[in-house]
Order: structure tokens, then sequence, then C-alpha cells
């Protein structure tokens, strides 16, 4: 059995892909690819492929990680490249590496967040941040599948600063103004999802834009409390695999430097 731990993204209109119609897409990927997988047992089987803390539907993402089991070892890059061409532009495997730590799920501690505000100056948004930041705890309500829950969005806020946008108009209506806000949240119970903070803004600051915000995760993985850097999920399985020939090698030098085989090394004297 193999591990392949991939990070992929949602882009352009399939940022409306909701989990469900990517679980189906990404199945049917893996069948013209021809990728052998583990299946379940039982009177249904499917393919063993573990999801990560998927985007809300509508949002974008550059990071949105998953892990794939294979019965026969292939090389990872070979298999990004023909899931990446088996599934529609804007759904893009960008990197594979092979499983070679636990835990991916544990490494998701925080997402970095980018919230574009069309019809919104910089200066106005960065005063709402103030605003937000300077208070204590921000209630805010969400409608959820149990009825109306109320939370505090500013508990999970580890980082959030406006900046003026890039002047790169995009998919952006017209040229007027747009700020945009960058947010590193903490992946908590009750999860805080950017349109709550962004309703937050609205409670502490009257921040209302024009227009919905389109949102955009940048990043996800460890978060660093000190300066609020969120790191790649997927180091340490690519650390362990640059150490792994380093290893074998240092211990083929010293049997070799003992006289003893690496074959037979373990095999008692007659």
């Amino acid at each position: 059995m193999q591990r392949i731990r991939l990070r992929y993204t949602k882009r352009g209109r399939l940022r409306f892909t909701s989990h469900r119609d990517f679980q189906r897409a990404f199945e049917r990927a893996l069948r013209r690819a021809e990728v052998p997988m583990a299946y379940s047992a039982g009177f249904t089987p499917h393919p063993k492929v573990s999801y990560a803390n998927a985007a809300p539907t509508g949002t974008g993402s550059e990071a949105e990680y998953l892990e794939i089991q294979l019965t026969e070892h292939r090389d990872p890059e070979a298999v990004r490249a023909l899931l990446d061409a088996s599934l529609p532009a804007g759904l893009d495997v960008t990197e594979a590496v092979e499983a070679r730590t636990s835990g991916l799920a544990d490494r998701l501690q925080a997402s970095v967040w980018e919230l574009r505000l069309d019809g919104v100056g910089t200066e106005e948004a960065g005063r709402a941040v103030e605003a937000f930041l300077a208070a204590g705890e921000v209630p805010v309500e969400r409608r959820t599948k149990n009825g109306l829950r109320t939370f505090d969005a500013r508990g999970a806020v580890a980082r959030l600063e406006a900046v003026p946008a890039d002047g790169s108009a995009g998919d952006r209506p017209g040229g007027g103004a747009c700020a945009i806000l960058r947010l590193v949240v903490r992946h908590l119970t009750p999860a805080v999802r950017p349109d709550d903070v962004l309703s937050g803004l609205r409670v502490t600051a009257d921040l209302a834009p024009p227009v919905p915000a389109a949102v955009t995760r940048l990043a996800q993985g460890l978060l660093d409390e000190e300066t609020g850097a969120v790191t790649d999920p997927l180091a340490p399985d690519r650390d362990a695999a640059t150490a792994a020939p380093t290893t074998a090698a240092g211990v083929g030098t010293a049997q070799a430097a003992s006289g003893a085989s690496p074959a037979i090394s373990g095999e008692g004297t007659a």
C-alpha cells in the first residue's frame, strides 16, 4: 500500500463547486487516470480518499488537501500529472508527495484568506480592521442545520490587515475602490469562516461592502502563534523523503567500514 497526499485548487467559476460535486469529479478523474486505488470493504466499496477541511462552497482556494491510498507503488508526480489532466481547468492538482508522516489533518491548524472588497477604500477597511481587532469579543450569528447559532468571531482570528488592491482588475467590475483583507483564522469548533469575520466587521465598524466579497483561501497548515504565519503542511513529508536516502546511505557506509554485509548483517555464526 502507498499513500499520496495532494494539494489542489478551486479557481474561477469552479469556486462554486460544492464539496460533493468535487468528490464526484475527483473519483471520475481517478478512473480516467487509471490510478490503482485501494477500496473500502462492504457492499458498496468506495476508493480510499481522505478529504481534509474543504473550503466552503463559493470560496476559491489555492490550498485544498486530500490523501489517496493505492494498492501499487506509483511516482507521486506522475499521479499528479495524470489527475490534473483528468480534471476540469480550475480544479488543478498542483502538488503531490508520498505520505511519510502521520496526521495531515492535525497539521491543518489555520487558514490564510484573502477577501476582496469591491467598492471599499483601503483606509475605510483599515479603520474597520482596527475596530475589530480592538474588540475583546465579536458575537455574530449564523444559521446552521440546527438553527440560528451565536458565537465569537474575534477569538479565532490570529491576524487581520487591510492592504491596497494590486491594480489587477481580474474579473472585478469597473475600476473603482477595492480593498484587500488578509486574514488568518484558526480552525476551531465551531468553525469561524471568512463570512463570519465580515459579519463581525459589520457589527464593530458598520462595514458593508456594496457587492459580495470575493474570498480565496491562500494557504492552510500549522500556525505560528507568535508571527501569525501558516506553514506548508506537506513540508514534513518532503523532508522525510529527502532524509530517507541520506539515512540509508549512511547506514550502508557504516556497514562497509565495519566489514559487515547489509544483506547478512543479521545472521549468526555457525
